[in-house]
């Protein structure tokens, strides 16, 4: 089996034949041609994976065969064969679209290096990457039983991440099968570690406890914004740690990744919790004893996010914070472009608050929207959806603009989400919370060998609508499905994302301070 066609451009090419065996010798099929013209010829009967040119050619020289060979076969590499180092001609070179160069006299081991750079990289990485993962199996499942703080599980979590982003490419589907179980029992014992300890996160004598959404502001944005003059905070709903990774090269045209942390959301992971915890300072507890009439239970008719704005300012007053403050919700795009046109609103803020809703709404499409569920078929395929939208969105032109005035930019979430794949039946009145991932009310029966159930709501200083209300939430990937109608909601909602439980996905939340460039 061959590893690959090569052509060889060159008027010198009789002296090439020990280069030629070489290769040969290596398993690939090389063709040979004296000229230009001829190679041309060549390459339009037939297609190679490399052809290696040299640049100095009678007739016609290698940087005017070069476009030529680009319009026939643009999408094969080049490599440039040259005896000048010249920089006029590396600049010709390079802006042909050129793969790499090699300078006389060359060896036939440079040969072989640039051939396995640029037909095989893709290969070998996977092929590396496939090696060194299967020899750290062992490492990270032991780590799954050492862990014993939430910093050891984000370095878990990072690590798992880390991983998928480099084997999801890669043509070995048992290494693949293999991550993804991994995955799976690393939830399980998240879920097991969650279960032991969140009670006593919310004891400010707890050693070890991670920053929660109700303390955010307070232990990791308002330092920030004491720091710098211009303080932007962007919370993007939904947003993961994998989904950062995708975006993170193109946000680093624009900023310096000066912190690449995480903190944990509160349970349930969920908007109404999560985020109005964030920008109170208040655990749901507290904003339903202190503020009443401004918190609704899941059951209660009404916007269960309508006053985060009013949250966060009692929040400055609580601290003695002063701040100059510019608050933006964006849901619908024509308040991501109306923003861009009142730039100068954030501008003249000392800290800005900017919620970006879109990938809410992403996840809630891919659910009811049969071409965005094939669009997004996987975690892979979601991560990718995330960076196109990014690249092209008003977002992306917001950061732009905060770049160019050099404010200093927090990237956070109130949550995250997960791909679910495994039902638990449950049964609930009509009372009961809809959220698939977790349930609350006061006639719940569920077996509690497969949830996280609370039956004393205020220890997770949660509020409760009723004196007997509990609190069920889903762990790993299961979610929560009535007795009727079983299995029509089990295929409906099966390898959809969602999210209110407990996983290191929705809880491990990432939290990035980018400075300006």
């Amino acid at each position: 089996m061959s590893n690959g066609r090569i052509l060889w451009v060159d008027d010198e090419i009789e002296l090439l034949k020990p280069h030629l065996f070489f290769l040969r010798e290596k398993g690939y099929e090389v063709e040979t041609a004296n000229n230009g013209y001829d190679a041309l010829d060549i390459v339009r009967e037939r297609s190679f994976d490399l052809i290696i040119l040299d640049e100095m050619m009678p007739g016609i020289t290698g940087l005017e065969t070069l476009p030529r060979l680009k319009e026939i076969r643009p999408m094969v590499p080049v490599v440039m064969v040259t005896k000048s180092e010249e920089e006029n001609i590396m600049d010709q070179a390079i802006g042909s679209n050129i793969a790499d160069y090699l300078i006389k006299p060359i060896n036939p081991n440079q040969v072989l290096l640039s051939i396995k750079k640029n037909v095989h990289s893709h290969q070998l990485v996977t092929e590396k990457s496939t090696a060194d993962y299967r020899s750290e199996f062992g490492k990270i499942s032991t780590s799954f039983a050492d862990a014993r703080t939430f910093e050891d599980w984000k370095a878990i979590y990072r690590k798992l991440i880390n991983w998928d982003l480099q084997l999801h490419e890669s043509d070995d589907k048992s290494v693949t099968e293999i991550l993804s179980y991994q995955f799976n029992e690393a939830n399980r014992e998240f879920s097991r570690f969650v279960r032991n300890n969140y009670v006593t996160w919310f004891d400010d004598q707890t050693p070890d406890r991670p920053v929660l959404s109700h303390t955010l502001m307070k232990n990791r944005v308002f330092p920030l914004v004491d720091q710098h003059e211009k303080t932007t905070f962007l919370l993007i709903d939904n947003f993961r740690y994998d989904q950062w990774k995708m975006v993170a090269p193109i946000i680093n045209n624009l900023f310096s990744v000066e912190a690449e942390d995480f903190y944990c959301s509160i349970i349930p992971t969920a908007t109404q919790y999560a985020r109005n915890a964030i920008f109170a300072g208040l655990t749901p507890l507290a904003i339903d004893k202190i503020m009443p009439d401004l918190w609704l239970n899941d059951n209660e008719e009404g916007g269960k996010n309508a006053h985060e704005e009013e949250f966060l300012r009692r929040q400055f007053q609580t601290l003695g914070k002063r701040y100059n403050l510019y608050f933006e919700k964006i849901i619908r795009p024509e308040q991501g472009r109306r923003l861009i046109d009142n730039i100068q609103k954030i501008y003249q803020a000392d800290f800005s608050v900017i919620v970006y809703n879109f990938l809410d709404i992403l996840s809630h499409a891919r659910t009811e929207t049969e071409i965005i569920r094939e669009l997004a078929d996987d975690d892979a395929a979601f991560r990718s959806l995330t960076r196109s939208w990014f690249e092209h969105s008003d977002l992306y032109e917001i950061l732009r603009l905060l770049a160019e005035k050099k404010h200093t930019v927090i990237i956070s979430t109130d949550h995250g989400t997960i791909r679910v794949d495994n039902a638990i039946r449950i049964q609930g009145d009509r009372e009961t919370s809809n959220n698939l991932r977790y349930k609350t009310g006061r006639n719940l029966n569920y077996n509690p060998k497969e949830v996280f159930a609370v039956t004393r709501p205020e220890e997770i200083h949660l509020p409760k609508s009723n004196l007997t209300s509990t609190y069920i939430f889903a762990c790993n990937r299961d979610f929560l499905v009535y007795q009727n109608n079983y299995n029509h909601f089990v295929r409906y909602y099966k390898n959809t994302f969602q999210h209110g439980g407990i996983s290191m996905e929705e809880m491990i939340v990432p939290f990035i301070v980018l400075e300006p460039k």
